[in-house]
């Protein structure tokens, strides 16, 4: 047969060889290029003297020939990627060409070859590149390198070539992978106990055994197994795999990142506030951030109408290319709003006793009535250490204890990680909070931080979630106050000291009948009868918001304990508002302090009424912003709302003043 070859004028290329499978190889080789019709090879050396073949590509093994976006390829111009198959894996050679007119002939006589050899094309590719700085591909924020393409393909948009059909994405056999049980890890992970599974963010996991609730044993691509966080894997389908979904973070929050941010076309997504089966997408645009509601009819999902889309992503990576009656398109999510990984429920699968020796200890950070707390690091990790105050804690009980403790995770509590036991003093090895006590953090703000109003109601719903969880748990912490929750990174809020009130030996926790609890904080059944619940640590919330509404200042702070004592238990008396307490947020309060325990709210409750006074107050200063159906931009949501008509299932724009009844806050 005779073999035709095509070739341009003398001419160079930079070779970038991206592998599905393996690392990235950031390093640029010139190749000369042969394409003909069986084959597309390259070599070494220049046209005058050619030199050894390097590899090749064979033609009906192409599954795609693209363009890549200007300076997505370490700010490359003229780049375009050949996405072919080998040994059943798929691959992708990104080629920078010399100029732009060089690139679209080599792109035009790649796919008349292949069009010959009647290849078929997969239906989407990525227009970006999957690069290791960012973890994610640049054009979708996709983190999994083996995610299905977000654009149509050359073949989709042309009907003179045949596609793969259904097949969407760039993994040669996608039946040959258990889906259900294959997970994307969406942080990297460090192993820090024998057995634990090293992670890297991206990068596909089997998950063999998930029984355990914080951690779960997986294989990775090279068939080892080792157990891994449970909280660092999502599914392939789940939204936490992209850097702009931020599942739990609040309006408030989101907007502080946006601000931070400052650039036309950074946006979120987050769940709605008030009604979870719905989607925000939070932009920042002119100035100032603007939220959109994103809607769902028959099964689809819409900002605007006429633009409907099977999935989330799908929508917001049409709106990264068109505004659609948006302030502006969609460009990319916060710099300052970086995911962090969250804590592990332990050193470790099994690891909860720490070797003293492991830990560096370093300044002094407080002294509490369980002992001093100190900065120190294990294995790198920065923790904070408590060393006990001798014949301060039942020490037998609380080991008991200690192990189950450490597997009680949440983004709200402060994790306890581990325990020295087998010397002394006992010393607990916890999550470390830059910003202290709560406690101390008011104190240090006052008077200032009394007109953030937002913020101090943040802080309740952040004790609030943590709360939550311990409840759900059927973990009473016995011990709620702001001297026992610490401010972190973000100036978020955990709980802390959960459990240790019942092992503590200090006159401070004394009645006047002899019991062991915080007087000021406790409830009537728990003065009267030691009756702890969660509806008591319901009851020491409340003090606590009263806390944070009052700058740190010490409730009943004129009283004895016999004081507190008898105008709680017998004159039914109660803290009186502080000056900077919203007025509904003091009406809740007084439900939290309701005489009878059964009378008191759950935090679940609590929470759900929380967001809403949050969103609530936010509403005075804004509201929010809605696509009209024509298309055209609301710049303005006192002009009109736009409202999902229950009865129709379309949008209908209502005035404002006809409207504000029925306004559902999100």
């Amino acid at each position: 047969m005779t073999t035709n070859f095509l070739r341009l004028d003398t001419f160079s290329i930079n070779l970038f060889c991206y592998h599905w499978q393996k690392s990235i190889c950031h390093s640029y080789k010139y190749r000369w290029f042969v394409l003909t019709t069986e084959a597309l090879s390259y070599y070494d050396g220049t046209i005058e003297k050619r030199g050894n073949r390097k590899g090749e590509i064979l033609v009906d093994t192409i599954r795609g020939i693209e363009e890549v976006d200007n300076l997505s390829l370490d700010l490359n111009n003229n780049v375009f990627q050949v996405v072919y198959l080998e040994s059943n894996d798929c691959y992708t050679l990104y080629i920078v060409a010399e100029t732009k007119r060089q690139r679209e002939t080599w792109i035009k006589m790649l796919r008349d070859v292949c069009k010959g050899k009647c290849s078929s094309f997969f239906s989407k590719y990525h227009p970006g590149v999957w690069t290791k700085s960012l973890d994610k591909y640049t054009c979708c924020d996709q983190i999994d390198r083996k995610a299905p393409g977000c654009e149509l393909s050359f073949t989709e948009r042309h009907d003179d070539m045949p596609s793969v059909g259904k097949h969407h994405g760039y993994t040669a056999n996608p039946t040959s992978e258990n889906t259900e049980k294959t997970y994307i890890a969406i942080y990297n992970f460090k192993p820090m106990a024998e057995g634990d599974l090293q992670l890297f963010k991206g990068e596909r996991y089997e998950v063999l055994d998930n029984s355990l609730e914080h951690w779960w044993v997986a294989k990775n691509k090279n068939g080892h197994t080792g157990y891994i966080p449970s909280t660092y894997v999502r599914k392939l389908c789940d939204l936490e795999i992209y850097d702009w979904y931020y599942k739990d973070i609040t309006r408030q929050k989101c907007e502080e990142y946006l601000l931070n941010d400052g650039r036309d076309g950074c946006f979120m997504v987050r769940d709605s506030t008030t009604n979870k089966i719905f989607y925000t997408v939070s932009l920042y645009a002119n100035g100032k951030p603007r939220h959109y509601l994103i809607k769902q009819i028959d099964g689809k999902f819409y900002l605007a109408e006429r633009c409907y889309f099977s999935t989330v992503p799908e929508l917001i990576n049409y709106h990264k290319h068109n505004a659609a009656g948006l302030e502006t398109r969609l460009r990319f999510p916060p710099r300052h709003g970086q995911k962090t990984a969250p804590t592990t429920a332990g050193f470790g699968h099994d690891h909860w006793e720490i070797d003293p020796s492991e830990l560096v200890k370093g300044k002094e950070l407080g002294t509490g009535c369980f002992g001093t707390v100190y900065e120190a690091w294990w294995k790198d990790n920065i923790v904070a250490i408590k060393l006990m105050k001798p014949g301060s804690m039942s020490e037998d009980s609380f080991i008991e204890e200690a192990k189950t403790m450490t597997q009680l995770s949440h983004p709200n509590l402060v994790q306890l990680y581990g325990v020295v036991t087998k010397q002394q003093p006992l010393i607990i090895i916890t999550e470390f909070m830059k910003h202290g006590s709560l406690w101390q953090f008011l104190k240090s703000k006052v008077p200032g931080i009394l007109n953030e109003t937002e913020r101090l109601i943040m802080f309740c719903v952040d004790v609030c979630k943590g709360m939550k969880y311990l409840e759900s748990r059927k973990c009473i912490h016995r011990d709620l106050a702001a001297r026992n929750c610490l401010v972190g990174q973000n100036y978020v809020v955990k709980v802390g000291d959960f459990g240790l009130a019942r092992h503590v030996i200090d006159d401070e926790y004394s009645s006047s009948y002899g019991a062991k609890f915080p007087i000021k904080w406790a409830a009537p059944e728990v003065l009267k009868y030691t009756k702890f619940s969660s509806k008591s640590d319901v009851w020491a919330f409340g003090v606590l918001i009263w806390e944070i509404f009052s700058g740190g200042e010490l409730p009943f702070a004129n009283m004895s304990n016999a004081e507190v004592v008898e105008i709680i238990c017998n004159k039914d008396e109660r803290l009186k508002k502080p000056k900077a307490c919203p007025h509904s947020v003091f009406t809740q309060m007084m439900n939290y302090w309701a005489q009878k325990a059964e009378d008191r709210p759950s935090f679940k409750n609590i929470l759900s009424c929380l967001l809403e006074i949050l969103e609530t107050f936010k509403l005075k200063c804004s509201f929010m912003v809605g696509v009209p159906s024509s298309g055209s931009k609301l710049q303005n949501a006192d002009e009109a709302l736009v409202s999902l008509s229950l009865s129709s299932q379309r949008l209908s724009i209502l005035p404002l003043c006809n409207f504000i009844r029925t306004l559902t806050i999100y």
